[in-house]
């Protein structure tokens, strides 16, 4: 079982979520943060349990679905999941992954 690792972006996209949705809504702003980090920490158990996704720069990707957002992740040599960002499905993953 490898560990999982935030990049500070991906961290930064999942409080911004949380701030947004909880202008409206404070509970659902928490179940669904918690509910992302969740999905994540199943990643040590089973990191290839997102489909693949190669990135028109060619890197291999991995990105896992929790209701209206998908977690860009990479597995490394290391087997350790490092998980890149936190997206609206709406939005273009590539553009937002540098």
């Amino acid at each position: 079982m490898g560990k999982i690792r935030w990049t500070e972006e991906a961290e930064r996209w999942l409080h911004e979520i949380h701030d947004h949705v909880a202008r409206d809504h404070p509970e659902t702003a928490l179940r669904t943060a918690r509910g992302i980090y969740d999905k994540v920490q199943s990643l040590s158990s089973f990191p290839e349990r997102g489909y693949p996704h190669t990135s028109r720069t060619g890197r291999s990707l991995r990105v896992l679905l929790y209701g209206h957002f998908r977690i860009a992740y990479e597995i490394t040599q290391e087997r350790d999941v490092l998980i890149l960002g936190v997206f609206h499905g709406a939005l273009d993953l590539d553009r937002n992954l540098r």
